[in-house]
């Protein structure tokens, strides 16, 4: 049975493909595009799960969409409602989109179906799933988990912002939930916006920001703005936020609470920034500590699936294996919206047959999108007039090592490209991280980016230990864990200012390329860890094509570059320097 899955519309626009249960295919429509977060309907990325299936359109069982969107317009209108006259302009703005398309969701879908093929009945293959149910879905039967409690946690659904489920295979069922205006993720955005960032892009800075301040706001955020209870359920105070009137995230009594206007986005950050940063994700890791401890509590279950944004903070997910209530975690690694396309297609394969979804990591390492053959990216470098030279493994291997041990910035395009928002070893850029000036070489020469962003370490999964306090696997960089003391000065690239670091842990099956420059790079400096960042520069996608790669590369301070086996140095290229594009602040 193929089935198709589909997030859109609102941000992180994807799709995949699963075949008998087995995830085939997953793709962001962003990868192609070259729009951050593109919220369209994913035609690229559909038509790339197509190619990688091998199949047509009409082959399709099932279209399973990650939503119902006459719930979510029930709760617009319910919201909306319930602060009138307040939000008037933004309810004005939201209608035409809503009843030109968004309402009548099956219809839009329905016609860009057809256009893959007219003779189908598509209104009797799509199904429609909760958007909860799917971030559940794609955390649960992908894991390798017989039984498991799951704990998604977003902005919101359709309704719910948080919700607990218990899975069996082959079963999933939701066991209640927090529903909308009272909603971690939101809260976490609020300061996002206030300390002038963006919404729904840059959450993952103010986690970032937060170990270089004090947690000093952490009680007023919890005597004002929400309540927090034992076991983790909690309410807002919603007069210091304007998110239900659609029109910002905060207002003036947010701004007199703490103090100040938000920030506005490039202004300098202040020691005080940094202190909310600190206080937002000591309140954000007390909400969720106390929602695990509950759920584990209730349900006996070992096991624990997480999935939603918020499941993206990782140093929230290191402290819930910390806290060692649950004995194994597993979280999917494209934990926003993008996943929900995974987690429809499952659901609606669940509800057709009675075959359980294998156990077993089915994410396949998150490397589900296109790759490029030799003789492919060859052609492609050389109608861009790259000059590069074809090694064989092993000398490609020799070659990025030495090149990493001159502390070089290596783009590396390698194998499949990752479903997620992180780079995990095959869209990457890499360096030395015994390097103490590449995370500012990094950082302001390629990134182009603030100078406070830290940067992952990737290591062999086999060494992870004798480097990190880190006692399990972490293959999709979604755990945060203290960097080992007696090696904190060894790797000042990736050890964060408050000695963490945001690990990446490569094993030899799932990405044996990847696995062998690390095992090549330890035997040589006694170091089996670099520094892993995604090829792209601030505000732009990941790179998805060797044209991409190029692109990036000669318009930023890489020295070198693999792609496939194709080695390119800067020195070597004569085609004049690309422009850097220009793409909107994350």
């Amino acid at each position: 049975m193929k089935i198709l899955g589909i997030s859109a519309y609102y941000h992180d626009s994807a799709a995949a493909l699963i075949d008998d249960g087995v995830i085939v295919a997953a793709a962001q429509e962003e990868r192609y595009t070259r729009l951050r977060h593109d919220p369209d309907y994913p035609r690229h990325a559909i038509a790339f799960c197509l190619e990688q299936a091998g199949i047509r359109a009409g082959d399709l069982d099932l279209v399973a969409y990650y939503e119902k969107p006459f719930l979510k317009f029930e709760r617009l209108i319910e919201t909306y409602l319930a602060v009138a006259p307040r939000g008037l302009g933004s309810f004005a703005r939201a209608m035409p989109v809503w009843l030109g398309d968004k309402l009548f969701l099956r219809s839009r879908l329905r016609r860009e179906l057809r256009a893959l093929d007219p003779r189908v009945d598509w209104d009797a293959r799509l199904r429609f799933a909760e958007h909860h149910a799917s971030h559940a879905a794609s955390a649960f039967f992908p894991s390798p988990f017989d039984e498991a409690a799951v704990l998604t946690v977003d902005g919101v659904g359709e309704w719910a912002t948080t919700s607990v489920a218990i899975g069996r295979r082959p079963t999933l069922d939701i066991l209640r939930q927090i529903d909308f205006p009272h909603s971690l993720g939101l809260l976490y955005s609020a300061f996002t916006y206030y300390l002038g960032f963006r919404v729904n892009s840059a959450e993952y800075k103010v986690m970032g920001l937060a170990p270089y301040g004090e947690p000093r706001y952490a009680a007023l955020i919890r005597d004002h703005l929400i309540d927090l209870k034992d076991d983790g359920s909690f309410r807002l105070d919603l007069s210091y936020f304007d998110y239900c009137a659609g029109s910002r995230m905060t207002n003036g009594a947010f701004d007199a609470l703490f103090g100040a206007p938000p920030r506005r986005p490039e202004e300098p950050l202040l020691k005080r920034h940094f202190d909310l940063a600190a206080s937002i994700q000591a309140v954000l890791e007390e909400a969720i500590l106390r929602m695990t401890r509950d759920v584990a509590a209730r349900t006996g279950q070992r096991n624990l699936c997480l999935a939603g944004g918020v499941a993206l903070n990782c140093v929230a997910n290191g402290a819930v294996l910390r806290d060692g209530r649950f004995e194994r975690l597993w979280i999917q690694p494209a934990a926003g919206d993008a996943g929900g396309a995974i987690g429809a297609a499952l659901i609606a394969y669940q509800a057709s047959t009675e075959r359980a979804i294998p156990t077993g990591d089915a994410m396949h390492g998150a490397l589900l999108g296109p790759e490029f053959s030799q003789e492919d990216i060859e052609r492609r470098l050389g109608l861009l007039g790259a000059r590069f030279t074809t090694l064989s493994d092993e000398a490609l291997i020799a070659c990025s090592v030495e090149r990493l041990i001159q502390r070089d910035a290596l783009g590396w395009f390698q194998g499949r490209m990752e479903f997620g928002p992180r780079a995990l070893g095959s869209r990457s850029i890499l360096a030395d991280a015994r390097d103490p000036n590449a995370q500012s070489t990094l950082n302001l020469k390629v990134k182009f980016r603030e100078s406070f962003r830290p940067f992952a370490p990737a290591v062999l999964a086999e060494r992870a230990a004798e480097w990190f306090a880190l006692d399990v696997e972490s293959p999709y960089m979604l755990l945060v864990a203290p960097v080992r003391s007696e090696h904190r000065s060894d790797i000042p690239a990736v050890t964060h200012v408050d000695g963490s670091a945001r690990i990446q842990t490569v094993d030899q099956a799932t990405n044996p390329r990847f696995h062998a420059l690390l095992t090549a790079f330890g035997a040589q400096t006694g170091c089996p860890v670099l520094v892993n960042t995604s090829f792209n520069v601030r505000g732009e996608p990941i790179v998805c094509t060797p044209e991409d790669a190029f692109q990036c590369f000669m318009a930023t301070a890489i020295e070198a570059m693999t792609i496939g086996n194709c080695f390119l140095r800067k020195a070597d290229q004569t085609v004049s320097q690309a422009a850097r594009g220009e793409f909107a602040p994350d």
